[in-house]
């Protein structure tokens, strides 16, 4: 809703609040709500959210001997709130509506810093508990700090807001019973409701609202201060962190917020701050609706399922049901790799939507092939040079013509398939990523540190290469506040020679089944990987300096792929790293049986039980727990703990070297990396 204050997505799928503006009251700050939060966490963004921090943090120690008392020895986080309301002053904010607007203000409570949801959802509401007691830990929360009734909140939903009394809260259901406030102050959006019509809309609710769906009207005392910082800890917790699929863990005898609260909220928080790239972002919120979607579907269909009936049917239904969990835990391993930061950056993601929308322009019809010139402008000895290096030599064929431009990424979006781009030195600044969908040459004419190109806004990777034979030499990247890497290999073949790549993120990646060449070429600054090399690749590095990474080479070696890359590193310095120098990411060795394959042996008359198979664990026949059926009607999620729980370690690796993923290793000298030259990092 364009007109709230705060987010209010529909569902968990969302990551980011809506774009919806806000006004500040009290204030010279003007508040957009898709803002720079690092900025927001600067000092004048501190001073605007001040009061939030004083009403959110009070302090305890002004009331030390009550709350000891109150709490013993209860270690229970939600039994530390000090419920003394002081006077503070949160901000007050305003839809932008039309001037003839009758509601009234609201407290100014969703731009809050990430610790500042950190400590209120560790300390106060969830603190240490398992997955099926966050109800009870929110419900006890709630008690505490919300006022029990007459205060005034607009119901805000996606087709009205309407002011509204609250006369009394339950806690247990997240509910309070409201009443209309007379006469009736509503805006609507699409659709008009008259005072009867919305009388009728609360009869039919039981005058029963949720919370998250209310906002605290502003007022001036402070008395409601609290009642409005946790309606948005709730609303933010129910609509950005909680899972549907949460407390359906077999054995749920883990720390909830540890688990699962604080890498959701740091991925949140890293999303709104465009620390994650844009194509991560679509993939991950594809997941979490492929994967609430299965979970509906799985849902649905274990209900429909009686516990005491063998009917063929149901048998048959069973099957379903199990391949629906089994697809259900594939997509919460996958949300659990990118919510996780450490497997975020050792794993990444598989696709780039925009690449997609790049196609391969062919070769010209009339078969002529064209040099670009990139130059501001040049010297007569330049050009007089160039014309005797370079350009004779293109254009012997006499089918060759010349183009000017004055930038690379004008040159690179007119080229066609096996044209060649002759960049002059100077230092050429682009904002957008270069995509290389064809057969190309570009050149520096030059040492690369005279022909540089720079890329200073945030965005995806620099170059996207998916040319059958793309060839860069003699030029210097410079890559400035980044989300990806500076050069990626996608798909076809890409040789780079005496280049100097000057990384933010991660550095050069070369994807499944593309290749790469490197020779002569130095690389440093990259907070990943300085090479990342994915499985089914095909990478060749020569002679290159590769340092003052977080890791020289990084191979991955994902579960679901059986192709290894066949990689070449010869005389190649790796020095200065803070990893390794070379680190090989792969899976542990543990593995969980399918099961899949005890419920199709009992819907075929076998027994078996439907748990899956822990390693070097035996089978049960499913007798304890009243034969297979029965067992198999609590489709139970043990795996996706398992999988969740599974620890991620690292350790030195001399013997990678005889791996059989490298067709050759030699000449190369390591020095000074950090945890070692070689080394195996198991998730």
């Amino acid at each position: 809703m364009e007109d709230k204050c705060e987010d209010n997505s529909a569902g968990t799928s969302n990551v980011l609040p809506n774009n919806s503006e806000i006004v500040v009251i009290d204030s010279e700050l003007r508040v957009n709500a898709d803002s720079d939060m690092e900025k927001s966490s600067g000092p004048s963004g501190a001073e605007s959210l001040s009061g939030v921090s004083q009403a959110l943090f009070q302090n305890q120690e002004e009331n030390g001997d009550e709350s000891d008392g109150a709490s013993g020895d209860d270690d229970s986080g939600t039994d530390h709130v000090n419920c003394t309301i002081t006077r503070t002053q949160l901000q007050r904010c305003e839809h932008r509506r039309g001037a003839d607007s009758t509601l009234p203000d609201i407290f100014q409570t969703n731009h809050l810093l990430f610790y500042e949801r950190f400590k209120a959802l560790q300390d106060y509401m969830l603190g240490d508990c398992k997955p099926s007691e966050v109800k009870a830990f929110t419900t006890d929360y709630l008690e505490k700090v919300v006022e029990p009734c007459d205060w005034l909140a607009l119901w805000c939903t996606d087709g009205f807001d309407v002011l509204v009394e609250v006369q009394d809260v339950d806690f247990k259901d997240l509910k309070a019973c409201v009443a209309l406030v007379l006469p009736m102050q509503c805006e609507t959006r699409g659709c008009e409701l008259t005072e009867d019509a919305m009388k009728c809309l609360l009869e039919a609710t039981q005058q029963k609202v949720p919370l998250l769906e209310l906002k605290v009207v502003y007022e001036l005392s402070g008395e409601f201060d609290q009642t409005a910082l946790a309606l948005e800890h709730l609303r933010f917790f129910y609509t950005h962190i909680w899972r549907q699929w949460d407390e359906e863990d077999e054995d749920d005898d883990f720390d909830y917020f540890v688990r699962c609260v604080e890498p959701r909220l740091r991925l949140f928080y890293d999303i709104l701050e465009d620390r994650v790239p844009t194509g991560l972002v679509a993939e991950y919120r594809s997941l979490l609706d492929e994967c609430s979607q299965c979970f509906q579907q799985f849902s649905v269909l274990r209900s429909s399922l009686s516990t005491d009936s063998d009917s063929e049917l149901d048998n048959v239904s069973m099957v379903e049901g199990l391949k629906l969990c089994e697809q259900l835990e594939r997509f919460k391993r996958k949300l659990h790799i990118i919510e996780n930061p450490l497997l975020r950056y050792v794993l990444g993601y598989k696709g780039n939507a925009r690449q997609q929308c790049v196609q391969s322009r062919g070769p010209r019809e009339s078969g002529m092939k064209v040099v670009h010139v990139v130059t501001t402008c040049c010297s007569i000895n330049q050009l007089q040079s160039l014309l005797t290096d370079r350009l004779l030599q293109l254009s012997s064929s006499g089918d060759t013509e010349i183009q000017f431009h004055r930038d690379p990424v004008s040159a690179v979006e007119s080229y066609h398939q096996d044209d060649t781009v002759i960049i002059l030195p100077g230092v050429y600044s682009v904002s957008s990523t270069i995509f290389l969908p064809d057969s190309i040459t570009i050149e520096g004419f030059g040492f690369p540190d005279d022909v540089v190109i720079e890329k200073k806004n945030k965005g995806d990777s620099f170059v996207e290469s998916t040319g059958v034979d793309v060839r860069l030499r003699n030029i210097k990247f410079i890559q400035h506040d980044a989300i990806e890497g500076i050069l990626c290999v996608r798909q076809g073949t890409l040789t780079m020679e005496n280049c100097v790549l000057q990384c933010a993120t991660t550095g050069v990646i070369v994807r499944t089944a593309a290749h790469l060449t490197m020779n002569m070429c130095d690389l440093y600054g990259s907070k990943g990987a300085g090479v990342e090399i994915y499985p089914g690749s095909v990478c060749r590095l020569v002679g290159n300096g590769i340092h003052h990474c977080k890791d020289g080479v990084l191979i991955k070696d994902f579960a679901d792929l059986d192709v290894m890359p066949s990689i070449t590193l010869e005389n190649n310095v790796i020095h200065n790293n803070e990893g390794y120098g070379v680190i090989l990411v792969k899976p542990s060795s543990a593995e969980y049986s399918s099961p899949l394959n005890g419920c199709e042996a009992a819907a075929n008359g076998g027994e078996s039980s439907l748990t899956p198979v822990q390693p070097n664990s035996e089978k049960t026949d499913g007798s304890e727990s009243g034969g297979p059926i029965a067992s198999a009607r609590k489709w139970q999620f043990g795996s996706q703990l398992n999988k969740n729980k599974e620890t991620t370690c690292s350790r030195v690796d001399d013997n990678l070297t005889e791996h059989q993923i490298f067709a050759s290793i030699q000449g190369n000298q390591f020095k000074r990396n950090g945890l070692g030259n070689f080394g195996t990092f198991f998730y």
